[in-house]
């Protein structure tokens, strides 16, 4: 990802006109009224959307420019797909900020809603599924000895304590006491996961250990491991089930951070027991090394996915900047939210656990009452943290952006 300036120091300077042209006289936020054919519209976002026929003619326009090439060649027909998917991206960011924020929590509420049955199919399901299988795996391992099927056992025992993890975490998540946890306890979650993650990966280490041992020990005169139906019936069992549960738990990864790590979970399953089998049978086919040698080759496989998760959920919990599109929104939702905001000063987004701090200095006129001042940056803040995946929002009052940064970078005391 490009390196970009989350901060936003440079003063965004807002022209008046558009805020009277479009506010009603009495200062109402613009962004809550309604205007045919569409959302109200302060800063003719919508003049940036492009239509299908806009886009197709984009599209082959860039098409053309590669001369007699056929379309699926040549590195034109990709630069075609990317200016299209650019301004199919555009359309949809113009039209998550021209939605007021009342229409978002409304979605997001009727979103969530909707998929509550799933989503507790998708947690229950995945807990019960992952028990049983974690017995046929267990099963399969000790009934063949092969390292590679134990690999795959690991992997399976650890994935109901980390469905109960996440249910644990997201009950204590719910049941706040806010004089104790004044910010709330979402981070919890991402605790949790990181220090799943490291037993996972400790896990593997041992896994490996015990496979080059095996290796450099042998398999005296035999020259493959004994076939066994029966553990290789259970393993492909597990497999089939892993994937129903991936493909479930895939529409509704977006929606709960519960669900992403499950889905997560189960993507990492089937890198797992898709090999381990391959593995094992190869092992008592062709040669007995390929067994010991795939449980180290999974091992490392185990233990690189996991430790990825681990560095995305260290970011979370250390603060990394939201996206781009989240802070294009808020800044845009600051912009139009009151005429008497002349300026912005700063807009900062970042992490703090699953969910987001939001920091904004607004800028308004110095004669400006302290009331008038307050009210229009609380309701602000207020609507800021309405939004889905905002823990907390603060806002700040400056009357002029020439000023140095308020906060210290590095701390030296």
């Amino acid at each position: 990802m490009a390196p970009r300036d989350p901060d936003l120091h440079y003063a965004i300077s807002l022209r008046p006109r558009p805020y009277h042209r479009n506010s009603s006289p009495d200062g109402e936020d613009v962004e809550q009224q309604d205007a045919a054919p569409g959302y109200n519209d302060p800063l003719s976002l919508r003049t940036g959307l492009k239509s299908s026929d806009e886009l197709e003619i984009i599209a082959n326009t860039s098409r053309k420019r590669s001369g007699c090439k056929p379309v699926t060649q040549g590195k034109q027909a990709k630069k075609a797909k990317q200016m299209q998917s650019f301004y199919e991206n555009q359309n949809e960011n113009i039209e998550r900020m021209l939605k007021p924020v009342d229409e978002h929590v409304r979605h997001a509420k009727e979103k969530m809603d909707s998929n509550a049955l799933q989503y507790r199919i998708a947690v229950v399901g995945s807990f019960v599924a992952n028990i049983i299988l974690a017995g046929l795996q267990i099963y399969g391992a000790a009934s063949s000895g092969s390292l590679a099927l134990f690999t795959t056992m690991a992997d399976a025992v650890f994935d109901p304590l980390s469905n109960l993890t996440l249910i644990l975490t997201n009950r204590a998540v719910n049941k706040v006491d806010p004089r104790r946890f004044p910010s709330g306890k979402a981070r919890i979650e991402t605790a949790g996961n990181i220090a799943f993650c490291f037993l996972m990966t400790s896990v593997s280490f041992i896994l490996i250990v015990t496979s080059i041992m095996e290796l450099v020990r042998g398999n005296g005169d035999k020259l493959t491991t004994d076939f066994n139906l029966p553990s290789i019936i259970a393993v492909a069992i597990a497999f089939f089930t892993k994937l129903a549960l991936f493909f479930y738990c895939y529409a509704l990864r977006n929606t709960y951070s519960q669900i992403r790590i499950l889905w997560e979970d189960h993507r990492n399953d089937l890198f797992i027991n898709g090999p381990g089998l391959a593995f094992s049978i190869l092992g008592s086919k062709v040669r007995w090394w390929v067994d010991p040698l795939g449980a180290i080759v999974l091992s490392i496989l185990i233990a690189f996915l996991w430790l990825r998760t681990a560095v995305s959920e260290f970011q979370l919990l250390i603060g990394v900047t939201a996206d781009t599109p989240t802070l294009q929104h808020i800044t845009y939702i600051s912009m139009t939210h009151d005429p008497r905001i002349l300026s912005l000063d700063t807009v900062r987004a970042w992490h703090s656990g699953p969910r987001l701090i939001v920091e904004v200095d607004i800028v308004m006129d110095r004669e400006q009452t302290v009331k008038e001042s307050h009210d229009v940056a609380e309701e602000l803040q207020t609507k800021i943290e309405s939004l889905p995946d905002i823990e907390r929002a603060y806002v700040h009052i400056d009357y002029e952006t020439s000023h140095a940064p308020e906060h210290f970078w590095k701390k030296e005391l």
